[in-house]
């Protein structure tokens, strides 16, 4: 996955409320994003330390205390700068891959050479 994208994800996810880290695991699965825990504790603790992130532990009835996540300010400032960032991405994405807001057709069965080497035939 591209640097960011999955930061935008996960804040994402949080920005819709306190998650436990869980959550944001299954909400990802949801969406087809495979996403272990071992990718997003580090994570996690990269944007709390960046002070994006803020949480808080809540007694749990089967176990441990749990760690509840959600957005300081500073959190949900850099999500809007992300949101935009990802809107921007996407509509230059959508100007070159559609044209009247309908997709470029698929061409099967041809090879389109974008630089041609010497000798080779551009279609």
């Amino acid at each position: 996955m591209r640097k960011g994208v999955l930061e935008f994800c996960i804040l994402s996810v949080i920005q819709r409320g306190e998650v436990y880290p869980s959550d944001i695991i299954e909400e990802m699965k949801k969406a087809n994003l495979n996403l272990l825990e071992g990718t997003l504790y580090p994570l996690l603790t990269r944007l709390k330390n960046a002070d994006l992130l803020t949480y808080r532990w809540v007694e749990s009835s089967s176990g441990p205390p749990r760690k509840y996540f959600s957005l300081t300010e500073k959190g949900a400032d850099f999500y809007k700068e992300l949101q935009a960032t990802w809107n921007e991405m996407v509509n230059s994405v959508n100007s070159v891959t559609q044209k009247n807001g309908i997709a470029n057709p698929v061409v099967e069965g041809e090879t389109i050479t974008v630089h041609p080497q010497q000798g080779e035939t551009q279609l």
